[in-house]
């Protein structure tokens, strides 16, 4: 994928080709359908959307005219509303002439539950702004099933009354759903209400905490009432949206992709940023749209594409090949393909490393790490307590043998991902082990007592707990400090950060802060790592990783000063879900069959984590077995590119300050 490459690469968020203020990545396109804007993140697509609706509200006021806005809930227009109440707080945007219709809502679902797009619409903007009580219309969850299709009809003919959708913002499901309307959906649906996907529900069960307590059901806005608004615009961040943005953009209409129905609208804009657009064709292969420049990651992703995708080797391809592929610009300009080939078979060759801390006394030219200093300390920051051992076990592994100094930085609790079940037994557990060896801890027994009363009556609206969130940190630091064992390094070298952004009880997170970052700077300062070990998911803007990501790379910015900062290096890996594309790995470490065998047992140590995650998503499959198919996955991509064939592979890309 060009995208993660390139972010980092370039420190400032900007992609090549992408405007300097920001703007979208501008290209000659002949394969997309709909109009679309890539941006380098989703930080500068946001500003850009809050703009648009910005300048449609002034413009409404000036006309004394209502400004009717379609607005929809999830992650991903967070950082537009975040936008807009800086406006309305810092330039004086007014919200009095705003009338509001959201998509669509949980049912049943109350309007204070945790998960009500009511109550998130309530903390995300309405709270914040000026907006008239009143003036904003959210579908009603606490309806009787046998009212939902009369409410439906009223829902639809106020927003007639109210002159119609000036403004129609949207996101974008996994599955192609544009508010609820699954697959299947049909063009000419209205409000109503909905049975939900299961790779919907599964999605949505991180906000549930487990798919058996997420509604099966939603009242949505139909296909026909999103398309009868004047201006579309959908909203689409990370790697995990690229292929059904794809779909949507480029392939048919169908219903089988709802998203796709928007080709057939007269003012529809797709905004997205660069990890969302990753397969589009203009991204995938930039060669067959426009003319490109052929630099040396340019060369190696068209090189590495053409070879995968023709299934021959690097070195088997021909002049031929590149020809009917449309790569006869780079034959022109580096000569015949047997010389590119050799030129990218041996980029490829030295990525691959068994020594992750660099090779003692050994020419280091062409290996991915300094030979020096041959023993190093390394500093691996894990967002969850499991991250390390799920996504660069191996190296892990292989660090501590080579001798290396090892740290591990665990930045969050991971407490809401432990099931309710689990934390009752441990707390029994101290309970009768006091009981049992005579030590009298009525606190103990009080915290048990608390907890165990406060999980039976939960409702699914309420948070756990101050002591029942402890709970669960201690059973997720114990599985943590049994990994750092597992592994050989000692126990006081893993360091619990928990990071306050995190601490909110709920999915749900604060935004990173000061402290977050003074956490981090902190750990890095006392350890004076020669290398750093990060979590690369740059895309999602809100998730975990790429919270904890943020958090290290202004801390290594603010550091970077310092004399031990210089000889540190910035390792990142990606989570269970997925890979560095082929051409970015710039470190592979290939892993024997029982080295596989010995990260998985690692993995194993974090009991709270399997058998039933709390927090499975879309993948049923046990962290255990992601991470080996992911591993497995890419030492198949560098044989069949015509290297060695190795059991199972970890990648890294270098993060450059």
């Amino acid at each position: 994928m060009i995208t993660e490459s390139l972010l980092l690469d370039n420190p400032d968020g900007q992609i090549p080709g992408a405007a300097a203020n920001g703007g979208p990545i501008q290209s000659a396109i002949t394969y997309e359908k709909i109009p679309t804007h890539i941006y380098a993140d989703a930080k500068d697509a946001s500003r850009a959307v809050a703009q648009e609706i910005a300048e449609l509200i002034r413009q409404k006021q000036r006309e004394n005219k209502p400004c009717v806005l379609g607005l929809a809930t999830g992650s991903s227009p967070k950082t537009v509303y975040a936008e807009l109440i800086r406006m309305h707080r810092e330039e004086g945007l007014s919200f009095k002439n705003v009338v509001s219709f959201n998509l669509d809502e949980y049912f049943p679902m109350e309007p204070n539950s945790l998960q009500s797009y009511w109550r998130f619409m309530r903390e995300q903007l309405f709270d914040h702004v000026d907006i008239e009580d009143g003036n904003y219309h959210v579908p009603d969850g606490t309806l009787q099933a046998d009212k939902v299709g009369e409410f439906s009809k009223q829902y639809e003919a106020a927003i007639e009354a109210a002159g119609g959708l000036d403004f129609q913002l949207l996101g974008i499901g996994g599955n192609g759903h544009i508010g609820f309307n699954e697959p299947g959906s049909l063009i000419n649906s209205h409000t109503r209400l909905m049975m939900l996907d299961n790779s919907t529900r599964a999605a949505a069960s991180v906000d549930f905490g487990g798919l058996p307590k997420t509604p099966r059901k939603a009242i949505t806005m139909g296909v026909a009432s999103i398309l009868g608004a004047r201006r579309v615009v959908l909203l689409a961040w990370g790697e995990r949206k690229a292929p059904v943005i794809r779909g949507a953009v480029e392939g048919l209409v169908t219903e089988l992709n709802p998203a796709s129905y928007l080709q057939t609208h007269p003012n529809a804009l797709f905004v997205i940023d660069a990890a969302a657009a990753s397969e589009l064709t203009r991204m995938k292969t930039p060669w067959l749209v426009d003319s490109v420049e052929w630099d040396n990651k340019m060369k190696k992703k068209a090189v590495t594409y053409l070879s995968l995708a023709l299934g021959k080797p690097i070195l088997k391809l021909t002049d031929r090949d590149y020809n009917d592929n449309g790569m006869s610009d780079l034959l022109a300009q580096y000569g015949q393909s047997y010389d590119i080939n050799i030129d990218v078979f041996n980029q490829l060759q030295h990525t691959i490393t068994g020594w992750p801390g660099g090779k003692p006394n050994a020419d280091d030219t062409n290996r991915p790490e300094r030979a020096l200093p041959a023993k190093k300390r390394c500093l691996i920051f894990s967002p969850h307590p499991d991250d390390d051992i799920i996504s660069m076990g191996g190296t892990f592994q292989r660090l501590r043998d080579q001798g290396h100094e090892v740290h591990v930085g665990y930045q969050t609790s991971g407490n809401i991902a432990v099931a309710d079940d689990e934390a009752l037994r441990f707390a029994d557990y101290v309970v009768d082990f006091n009981s049992k060896f005579g030590i009298n801890s009525p606190e103990a027994t009080r915290i048990f007592q608390d907890a165990a009363q406060s999980l039976r009556d939960k409702k699914d609206s309420e948070m756990d707990t101050a002591e029942v969130r402890y709970v669960k940190g201690l059973i997720r630091m114990g599985e943590a400090k049994s990994t750092c064992r597992f592994v050989g390094i000692p126990v006081e070298n893993a360091h619990f950060l928990n990071m306050p952004f995190y601490e909110t009880g709920t999915v749900a997170k604060k935004p990173l802060s000061e402290e977050d970052i003074k956490i981090t700077m902190a750990l890095i300062e006392e350890i004076k790592p020669h290398q750093i070990y990060a979590a690369g998911d740059l895309a999602d803007p809100h998730g975990t990783h790429k919270v904890c990501l943020d958090a290290i790379l202004e801390s290594v910015r603010r550091l970077k000063h310092k004399n031990f900062m210089k000889d540190c290096w910035v390792w990142l890996y990606r989570g269970a879900w997925a890979e560095w594309d082929i051409h970015e790995i710039e470190m592979a470490v290939p892993m024997s069959p029982d080295q596989v065998m010995k990260k998985r047992l690692g993995i194993f140590k974090h009991q709270s984590q399997k058998d039933g995650v709390v927090y499975q998503g879309t993948d049923s499959r046990e962290f255990w077995q992601r991470a080996e198919e992911r591993n497995g996955a890419t030492a198949g991509l560098y044989n069949k590119l015509g290297l060695a064939e190795y059991e199972a592979m970890e990648a890294f890309v270098r993060w450059r300050f």
